[in-house]
C-alpha cells in the first residue's frame, strides 16, 4: 500500500470514529416478587439493612484523583445511607417480610441482616455487593453483584423520575434473592429464626439468667437446645427490654427514612444531571481524539506527500510549497481545537463536582426525638446506639425495675458530636416521624414494635 493511500485510509477511520456513539436503551423492568397471599405472623420475619460501605479507598487519596474516577467521598458516604432506604422500600412494598429497618452497624438482633458495599454509582451505572445472613448464623448471600445501567425511560421528564427510580432493577433483584433465600427454608426453620433472635437478645441483656437456650451445632448453626417457661419473669422482663430497645431501632429506621425522603427529589435531579455531563465528557474525549488524530494525519500527509513538479518548473514548485503549507497548518489548526475541547472535557467534570457538593448539603444530620430528648443523628449513630445499648443493659442489672434511662449526651470531646438536650418537662413517650411505631415506655410487652 503506498503512503498516500496508507493516510488516506488512516483518515477514513478517524472520521468513522468521530460517529461513533453510545448506544444506551431502556433497560428492561424486573418485577418484585409479591405476597400472593397473607402470610402467618409467626413465620414474617424482621429485615434490618446496614448502611453500606460506601466503598471508598482504604488510604487517604486526593480528592482530585478520586473526582477523575467519579468519585465524590461526601456523596458516596450519603449514598450509603440512601441506597439501604430504597431497598427497604422495595422489600416493603412486596408484603413478604416483616418490619424492615435501615440499621447502624451496632444493631445485631434482627431475624435477618444485610450488608453490602458500593462498587459503583454515578447516573449512568449502579453496582453494589450484597451479602445477608440470619440471626442463626445461616448465609442467605454471599457476595452477590447486583448492577444496572441506568433506564433512561426514568430520565425522561421530572414525573418519570419521581415514578420509577433509573437503578430499580438492582434493588428489585436483590429482593427476589432475598425472597428466594427465604422460600428455601420450611415453616419450621422460619419460626425458629424469629425465636432464636429474641433467645440470643435475651443471652445477651442477661447473660447470667437468660444463657444456654442456643448452641451452635455442627454446620456453624444456632439451633435451639431449650425453652423458657412460658411465664419465667427473667424473660417477661427482657421483653420489655427488647420492646425499648425496638422502639429506637425504629427512631432510628425513621431517621433514615426521612433521609430518604427528603434526598429522593435532589438526588434523581443528580443523577440525571450526573448522566447527561458523563455522556458530554464522553462526547468531548471522542470529538478531541478524532481532531488530532485528523490533525496529525493532515501534517503528516502534507509532509510525505512526494513532490509532483519537475526541477526547472519554479512556478509548479511555488504552488506545491504553498499546499503543503497550508496543509500543515490546518493540522495544527485541528490538533489546538482538539486539545480545546479537552478544556471542555475538564469543564463538564467541574460543573459534576459542584452537582456532589450541593447533594452534600442537602444530606445534613436531622435531629428526631427520643423518650423526650432531642438528638442530632450525624455519623455518629453508631456510638449512640452503642451508648443506649449499655444503659439499657445497666437498667436491667439495677434492682430498681424502673423504667429504662433515656439516651443520654455522649462524652465531651474535641471534634463535635451529636449532643442531647433534655425536656423540660417529664420524658413523655418516645415521639417519631409520621408512620412509625410508638409504644409507651409503661405499655404492656410486646417484641418488635414496627410490626
Amino acid at each position: 500500500m503506498s503512503m498516500r493511500k496508507l493516510i488516506f485510509v488512516s483518515l477514513a477511520a478517524l472520521a468513522g470514529s468521530a460517529c461513533v456513539t453510545s448506544d444506551i436503551r431502556p433497560q428492561p423492568k424486573v418485577q418484585a416478587v409479591q405476597a400472593k397471599q397473607e402470610i402467618a405472623a409467626a413465620e414474617l420475619l424482621d429485615v434490618g439493612i446496614r448502611v453500606l460501605d460506601p466503598g471508598l479507598p482504604a488510604s487517604p487519596t486526593d480528592a482530585e484523583e478520586l473526582a477523575k474516577k467519579g468519585i465524590y467521598t461526601e456523596l458516596r458516604k450519603a449514598e450509603a445511607r440512601w441506597i439501604p432506604a430504597k431497598l427497604r422500600a422495595t422489600l416493603e412494598s412486596t408484603s413478604q417480610w416483616g418490619a424492615v429497618r435501615v440499621i447502624p452497624d451496632a444493631v445485631q438482633f434482627l431475624d435477618v441482616i444485610v450488608s453490602g458495599r458500593i462498587v459503583e454509582s454515578n447516573g449512568m451505572n449502579l453496582a453494589i455487593v450484597i451479602d445477608a445472613r440470619d440471626s442463626q448464623g445461616r448465609v442467605w448471600i454471599n457476595g452477590l453483584r447486583s448492577e444496572a445501567v441506568a433506564d433512561l425511560g426514568a430520565y425522561k421528564t421530572d414525573a418519570a423520575l419521581k415514578l420509577r427510580d433509573p437503578f430499580e432493577n438492582v434493588y428489585t433483584a436483590v429482593a427476589n434473592a432475598l425472597l428466594a433465600a427465604r422460600d428455601r427454608l420450611s415453616t419450621t426453620e422460619r419460626r425458629e429464626i424469629r425465636q432464636v433472635t429474641d433467645l440470643r437478645f435475651a443471652a445477651d441483656i442477661a447473660p447470667e439468667k437468660a444463657s444456654g437456650y442456643v448452641a451452635v451445632d455442627s454446620k456453624g448453626i444456632l439451633r435451639i437446645t431449650r425453652l423458657p417457661a412460658d411465664n419465667d419473669p427473667v424473660m417477661n422482663r427482657v421483653a420489655q427490654v427488647r420492646e425499648r430497645d425496638l422502639n429506637v431501632v425504629d427512631t432510628f429506621d425513621a431517621y433514615y427514612g426521612g433521609f430518604y425522603d427528603r434526598l429522593s427529589e435532589p438526588y434523581g435531579q443528580y443523577r440525571r444531571a450526573s448522566f447527561d455531563e458523563m455522556d458530554k465528557v464522553q462526547q468531548a474525549k471522542n470529538a478531541a481524539r478524532t481532531r488530532i488524530g485528523l490533525g496529525a494525519a493532515v501534517i503528516l500527509a502534507s509532509v510525505l506527500t512526494p513532490q509532483a513538479c519537475s526541477a526547472d518548473s519554479y512556478n509548479c514548485q511555488i504552488a506545491e510549497n504553498t499546499a503543503r503549507s497550508i496543509g500543515i497548518g490546518s493540522g495544527v489548526a485541528a490538533i489546538y481545537s482538539g486539545v480545546k475541547k479537552y478544556g471542555d472535557v475538564k469543564v463538564h467534570a467541574e460543573a459534576l463536582s459542584e452537582l456532589a457538593r450541593s447533594f452534600e448539603n442537602e444530606s445534613k444530620g436531622q435531629v428526631v426525638e427520643v423518650e423526650g430528648r432531642m438528638l442530632k443523628l450525624t455519623g455518629s449513630a453508631e456510638e449512640q446506639y452503642r451508648e443506649w445499648r449499655k444503659l439499657l443493659a445497666e437498667w436491667y442489672r439495677s434492682d430498681s425495675g424502673g423504667p429504662p434511662p433515656t439516651m443520654q449526651p455522649p462524652a465531651p470531646a474535641p471534634a463535635p458530636a451529636p449532643t442531647a438536650v433534655p425536656a423540660a418537662a417529664p420524658a413523655p413517650p418516645v415521639t417519631a416521624p409520621a408512620g412509625t411505631a410508638v409504644v409507651s415506655p409503661d405499655a404492656a410487652a410486646t417484641t418488635r414494635p414496627k410490626q
